[in-house]
């Protein structure tokens, strides 16, 4: 696979959910609705994806049926993440057995490394083995810590590790990894509001929560920004995205951006398992109204 492959607006999909169970078909239909709205990319299992709230065969089923519905037509970069290398090396050979395309992998959680070099060496014993390419992912509000740069530039000379997303939000970290890594290394960024003064540093793109409410906003976004027009597409994201990302900091990218696909009629249910919660009505009603603004 070609890091050229990861490039433009990949979606890290909601995991919709039915009275308590994965809703596959609902799945199935929010990505080709994705596809069909000109996103680059699909993105399961990541924190949108509540992969943390799966059971092994739910991750599984996740993993499978949005692959089955990309046939193909669209990378396919499966979340996997664990706390032990042995447990992500089965993520990555399932992955790999059902069609994936590369993995989203952040560091372990919990026991956090106690220098880089732990990290280092938990992300090498991985990709020396591994049947995908990894793009690794930067998060340190949910995994506690950053991936050092250090860490990146060297594993960005292995062979299997492709790229980076980062979620961190700092973006002098981002212009860093830019300046430190060749170009041939794709760094995506995870903050929606930073997606095209990303593009306009050099990035390749992004994994965005938010394209999974508004695709066809991204779409224009990304083409606008590679265009080279900045000034155009700043102006469409600031007046799409800002509420509705600070909605998804405060409650949540899954709560929100599953609210919005039920206000357009993509999926059925909003439902979102503990820790997150349902939203008042007051703020669904606003989050559903700053939707309808926009498209």
């Amino acid at each position: 696979m070609s890091t050229a492959t990861l490039h433009g607006v990949l979606c890290p999909l909601v995991t919709p959910f039915e009275n308590g169970t994965v809703d596959e078909e609902s799945l199935a239909s929010l990505t080709e609705w994705l596809i069909d709205h000109d996103i680059d990319g699909v993105v399961p299992c990541g924190t949108t994806g509540e992969f943390a709230s799966l059971s092994p065969s739910e991750w599984r089923t996740v993993i499978e049926v949005t692959t089955d519905a990309a046939d193909g037509r669209v990378p396919v970069v499966a979340g996997v993440a664990g706390t032990n290398t042995e447990r992500v090396s089965e993520q990555l050979e399932f992955a790999a057995s059902v069609g994936a395309d590369a993995a989203l992998l952040p560091p372990p959680y919990f026991h956090t490394a106690p220098s880089p070099k732990g990290n280092l060496d938990f992300f090498e014993s991985i990709a020396d083995s591994s049947p995908l390419p990894i793009v690794l992912y930067n998060i340190p509000a949910c995994t506690g810590q950053p991936i050092a740069t250090e860490t990146v530039t060297e594993l960005a000379n292995h062979d299997a590790v492709i790229g980076l997303k980062d979620s961190s939000g700092d973006f002098d970290y981002f212009l860093e990894l830019l300046r430190e890594t060749e170009d041939d290394f794709s760094l995506l960024e995870g903050y929606d509001q930073h997606f095209v003064s990303g593009v306009h540093a050099g990035s390749n793109g992004g994994i965005n929560a938010l394209s999974n409410v508004l695709p066809g906003v991204f779409a224009s976004i990304r083409d606008e920004a590679f265009e080279g027009d900045t000034e155009r597409a700043l102006d469409i994201e600031q007046s799409a995205l800002p509420q509705l990302f600070g909605y998804c900091l405060d409650y949540g990218f899954a709560t929100v951006a599953k609210v919005g696909l039920v206000s357009r009629g993509v999926i059925t249910s909003s439902e979102v398992r503990p820790p997150l919660v349902s939203l008042s009505d007051e703020v669904r009603n606003d989050i559903e109204r700053l939707v309808s603004n926009v498209v």
